[in-house]
């Protein structure tokens, strides 16, 4: 478990709406806060994986619990 500064919640949202949220949930942060976002999207993995390696963000870490996946990014 990782703290953090700010959480999404985009459970049940197709993509592409929890980038989207999560686009604009670090927009609110500082350079080097963390976001949590959690979401049902199955392909969110590599999307996620995706947005940080094209914005520059970091991917701390990644679970699933219950078919829930829990995302942990720092903004860069």
């Amino acid at each position: 478990m990782c703290d953090y500064d700010n959480e999404i919640d985009a459970i049940g949202l197709k993509c592409p709406m929890p980038i989207l949220k999560c686009k604009k949930g670090l927009n609110s942060l500082e350079i080097g806060q963390t976001l949590r976002i959690k979401t049902t999207d199955k392909s969110a993995k590599k999307d996620f994986e995706a947005f940080c390696r094209n914005t520059g963000h970091y991917l701390i870490s990644h679970k699933i619990v219950n078919k829930i996946s829990t995302f942990y990014i720092k903004k860069n």
